[in-house]
């Protein structure tokens, strides 16, 4: 099917996809939440998909292919990007690698089985019949994103989705010292491609290698969860207040960042609660037996999301 999405400067000057929807109802009564905060990949569907094990291959693939670093380190490499950045991605364009985000998230996500994620009615009743705001915060880009939802069936059960174009609208290769200097500016610029000398990477498993490392770790231009400014700048643009907010989430770290900006938090793909989650639960699917309140208000309707859009881009899925 066809999905298209249009992105729009909101009042925080950040860009969200919007999807439209037809505001037919309200809740009856005060209830402790307004908005539901989704995470998309391996949350609103199963790690079984082996959609996160072909994403890490393709990772590896392109740093191999694409940058030019030997596939003997690319492991340890990994795991110290993801640990201290929150995502390879982030970790990469931190210690020196310079790269055009669209052709990354190309390489990374287009060749991903997507024919895995099987369309989910149950969880699209779940969410069609939840009376609260339904947005989607994942460190994935649009087009992952729209082609994920649309597998699921749920292209029409969120009001919108934060990506990482939305945190990250230009590629930006000065980093500030101030993590809340953030730029949104406008879409994502090209950026002719360059190459990285090896001189300028920063070795990063030789600085964790030494006992008293003495340098700091550089920063990365990079938004993306786990970061507590990238969680504030997306409830921000969202206008959400995450007092009032639950946010679902299968990482343990993400949950926890959470957690420390105020969002009322629900681990998914455990039932053994961890510091930072109020609930944990084995699969989306027990959210009805787990989160019975979310159900217990009176509804004058029926929330649904039209799942039409302006079409500026359009992602075939």
């Amino acid at each position: 099917m066809e999905l298209s999405v249009h992105f729009f400067l909101s009042s925080a000057e950040g860009f969200l996809i919007e999807m439209e929807f037809d505001d037919r109802y309200r809740p009856a009564q005060m209830t402790k939440y307004d908005c539901l905060l989704f995470d998309l990949d391996d949350t609103l569907y199963p790690y079984s998909t082996g959609i996160a094990t072909a994403c890490r291959n393709n990772i590896e693939d392109y740093m191999v292919e694409k940058l030019g670093i030997e596939r003997s380190i690319i492991p340890e490499l990994g795991n110290l990007l993801y640990k201290n950045y929150g995502t390879t991605m982030a970790g990469l364009r931190a210690i020196g690698y310079d790269f055009d985000y669209d052709e990354y998230h190309s390489f990374v996500h287009g060749r991903l089985p997507y024919e895995n994620i099987k369309p989910d009615p149950v969880l699209r009743n779940l969410l069609l019949n939840l009376p609260y705001r339904k947005i989607i915060f994942t460190n994935a880009d649009k087009v992952h994103a729209a082609k994920a939802l649309s597998r699921l069936g749920l292209e029409d059960c969120f009001e919108g989705i934060i990506c990482f174009e939305t945190l990250n609208p230009t590629h930006k290769s000065i980093v500030s010292d101030d993590e809340d200097d953030i730029e949104f500016v406008g879409p994502a610029a090209e950026v002719p491609a360059t190459t990285t000398s090896s001189s300028q990477i920063f070795d990063i498993i030789g600085h964790f290698a030494q006992q008293n490392p003495t340098s700091k770790l550089p920063k990365t231009p990079i938004v993306c969860k786990p970061s507590e400014a990238a969680i504030e700048r997306a409830l921000k643009i969202a206008n959400i207040d995450p007092q009032r907010t639950l946010f679902f989430e299968d990482s343990v770290r993400n949950i926890q960042a959470g957690k420390r900006v105020g969002l009322q938090t629900v681990l998914i793909g455990t039932s053994q609660r961890v510091k930072g989650a109020d609930y944990a639960l084995e699969s989306i699917h027990n959210l009805r037996e787990a989160l019975p309140e979310l159900w217990e208000v009176e509804m004058k309707s029926e929330v649904r999301y039209s799942g039409k859009v302006a079409v500026e881009t359009s992602v075939t899925a």
